[in-house]
């Protein structure tokens, strides 16, 4: 199955492209293909970082399973703001 990944802020930096599509086994979760995509791109995040995903719009556990034609969305970290 196909799945459509995007990159967001950072991430699309690091990665070098805005989004990148990956053909996966049918059944597998989020994690697998986070895992898939930490090795393609090694320089994304550190190991010790979670990733924050949406599957089709909406946030997802790495137990999440996709499905063929799903859309991923990789969002980085966010600081900022100020505590005055």
């Amino acid at each position: 199955m196909k799945i459509k990944v995007r990159f967001f802020a950072l991430y699309r930096e690091r990665a070098g492209m805005a989004e990148s599509v990956h053909a996966i086994p049918a059944g597998s979760s989020l994690h697998h293909l986070i895992t898939l995509i930490r090795q393609r791109h090694p320089n994304l995040a550190p190991s010790e970082t979670a990733i924050v995903a949406a599957v089709n719009t909406e946030y997802a556990q790495d137990d999440t399973i996709l499905y063929d034609g799903d859309v991923v969305a990789l969002i980085p970290p966010v600081s900022g703001g100020n505590h005055d």
